[in-house]
């Protein structure tokens, strides 16, 4: 068995939800495996994340260089190939910088890549099998791949609940010497924060959650009286903001806002992986979908089948007769 790798994500000191999730994940592969958590970055807030990876994670793998103080992926590419051990199994998310450092680190490799993983299966040998989603998380594809020469595989967020041991007492160990010459093409200009807008959702607690489902604009009022009856936010998906429905300060996803409700109504929600990207925290997931095989009900605590504009004003006129 290749040796399990895991990159952390993280930013401003903080490390990503999916940092402790791919922990799960390497286990699905391989129960008893030591899985080493590689953070790269630099400054203060890496050492932070990496000591808060120590708890979790037998080894942590610290790569501190000024050329990677932000996720550059074409520099942090540069230096896991020149710190990573030949025909190792590298886990990573399925977000942003994952997509684009993953297919391009399995070439300098030479080693095999699956993205969007959403489940493992086991080994047989030297093959891996994994469940990839197409079609908008209508299909489950059954896929074998050949890791005797390593793999780079990206893991979709959410899908795997994160370990909450927190009992590895790991050692964090400096491999910034070894990353070499970090230079490239591409460089950092700067970062331009999304507007706020009238609401802000990332620091809401509760959110009511409209998709394509709702229909029509009209029927955005229906959505809304059951966010005010929650004491909720209004929020949406992507096709709401293009259709000019609602504000694109209001869309959750990868395109979007990242939000960590304590709960989260999907309302007429497929649950693509972009949408589902935007929801990080492990909220109580509510669900409601005319489509019995929509993806959203594989991630939702609560799944409900029924059409939403018969349900969401019932479900507003009980809370209202709650609360008299």
């Amino acid at each position: 068995m290749p040796q399990l790798l895991a990159y952390i994500t993280h930013k401003e000191g903080i490390a990503d939800d999916t940092a402790l999730e791919l922990i799960n994940a390497a286990r699905k592969i391989d129960a008893d495996a030591s899985v080493t958590a590689v953070v790269t970055g630099s400054g203060a807030g890496l050492d932070t994340v990496c000591n808060e990876m120590a708890i979790s994670y037998k080894e942590v793998w610290k790569i501190d260089h000024p050329a990677i103080a932000y996720p550059n992926a074409e520099a942090i590419r540069k230096a896991l190939v020149n710190i990573l051990p030949a025909d190792s199994m590298v886990l990573m998310p399925n977000d942003t910088l994952g997509m684009d450092l993953g297919p391009g680190l399995s070439i300098k490799m030479d080693a095999s890549f699956v993205a969007d993983v959403v489940d493992f299966e086991g080994t047989e040998g030297s093959t891996l099998k994994l469940i990839r989603q197409e079609y908008a998380g209508q299909v489950s594809t059954h896929v074998e791949c050949d890791i005797s020469a390593g793999a780079v595989i990206t893991v979709r967020p959410g899908v795997f609940r994160p370990d909450e041991s927190k009992s590895a007492n790991g050692q964090v160990v400096d491999k910034s010497g070894d990353a070499g010459d970090l230079s490239v093409g591409r460089r950092y200009l700067e970062i331009v924060e999304a507007e706020v807008g009238d609401t802000d959702i990332t620091r809401s607690e509760v959110l009511v959650s409209v998709g394509r489902g709702i229909g029509d604009e009209e029927n955005i009022e229906i959505a809304q009286d059951l966010a005010d009856a929650m004491g909720a936010d209004l929020a949406c998906s992507r096709p709401i903001v293009d259709a000019k429905w609602l504000q694109k300060s209001r869309q959750v996803g990868s395109s979007g806002r990242t939000v960590k409700p304590k709960v989260y109504m999907a309302m007429g929600i497929s649950g693509s992986f972009q949408h589902l990207m935007g929801i990080k925290g492990s909220p109580f997931i509510v669900a409601v979908n005319k489509n019995p095989r929509a993806p959203v009900f594989q991630v939702a605590h609560v799944g409900i089948v029924a059409d939403i504009l018969e349900f969401m004003p019932k479900l507003t006129e009980a809370l209202r007769q709650e609360s008299r």
